[in-house]
């Protein structure tokens, strides 16, 4: 049994690109997991709504890993309760 947590698969993958050239790639762009846009999401919503201080030029790097670390926690729950 893996002890990796699901991610939710692919945000947003693009397949078959038009590059600049006019051709047309075959390639797949794989982008970003569902898990990392649901913790970018919950991040973006914290920034935005920071009255309380909670984040200011004196939060240190440690402060900001347990931020991060609380942000896949939530973007784990999300997809928790999406069936994932």
């Amino acid at each position: 049994m893996s002890d990796q947590k699901p991610d939710g698969g692919l945000a947003f993958p693009v397949q078959g690109m038009q590059l600049q050239d006019g051709r047309w790639s075959r390639d797949t762009e794989f982008g970003m997991t569902l898990r990392d846009y649901f913790a970018s999401k919950a991040m973006q919503g914290d920034l935005a709504n920071n009255e309380n201080g909670a984040l200011s030029l004196t939060t240190t790097g440690e402060q900001y890993l347990n931020l991060a670390r609380l942000y896949y926690r939530m973007a784990d729950a999300m997809l928790k309760a999406r069936g994932l």
